[in-house]
């Protein structure tokens, strides 16, 4: 259910569905590619993940759809280097072609981007650090032309954590245990990104909390 490097103890998970496996496997679960499996994701065969050391046990089942959940959460899985690039903007809401613009800056360096949680007055452009080797100077010169910010800042040394299941669509309270856990851990939370499909729960600590974060996350919802 998360890196056993991290968690030492952690479960195996019995049976996910691709959809769940593509977001862990996008967030640095690293056992299975995401996109190994489009040909049987197609053809809708199930796939049986096994331990070669322990044949006997029944591994892990990947299907299109599972009906009920007995676990609110299906896996937790996060990676380190990233970069956020924070803008603050007034009424960039009611500015059309904002969005264009500062996207545009990143295009034409090359640069792809990983989640853009925005607010009314501000956006934030979450980028891997890679990317922006060489680069980040450039960017941001471009972004000042572009969009005229009012504020501009870099966080940089960031790490995404990804909390995911099918059971969390609906089972009340499940944001308010994830943020009271990292509280409780003293883990400062940098951004917060749900997807549309209420799957999973992206947030973003710096990376001396990733570890920290991690077993706190997988203490409420497993231990």
């Amino acid at each position: 259910m998360t890196d056993p490097r991290i968690v030492a103890d952690a479960r195996p998970i019995d049976v996910l569905t691709y959809r769940e496996l593509r977001e862990l496997a996008y967030m640095g679960a690293s056992v299975l590619h995401d996109e190994a499996i489009f040909p049987v994701i197609q053809a809708g065969i199930p796939v049986n993940v096994r331990n070669t050391n322990a044949p006997e046990h029944s591994g892990t089942w990947i299907v299109s759809q599972v009906e009920g959940s007995t676990n609110t959460i299906t896996g937790i899985a996060g990676r380190k280097g990233y970069t956020v690039i924070a803008i603050e903007r007034s009424l960039m809401n009611a500015e059309v072609g904002f969005g264009r613009r500062l996207l545009s800056a990143l295009e034409r360096q090359g640069v792809s981007f990983e989640h853009m949680p925005t607010g009314i007055d501000t956006v934030s452009l979450v980028v891997e650090a890679s990317y922006l080797r060489g680069k980040l100077d450039t960017v941001l010169e471009e972004i000042r032309r572009e969009c005229r910010p009012e504020r501009l800042e870099i966080y940089e040394n960031m790490a995404l954590i990804a909390t995911v299941g099918r059971g969390m669509m609906h089972t009340p309270g499940v944001a308010a245990r994830l943020f009271g856990a990292l509280g409780e851990a003293s883990v400062n939370v940098r951004m917060i990104d749900q997807g549309s499909g209420e799957m999973n729960i992206i947030v973003g600590v710096e990376e001396a909390d990733f570890e920290t974060a991690i077993r706190a996350i997988y203490k409420a919802f497993v231990s």
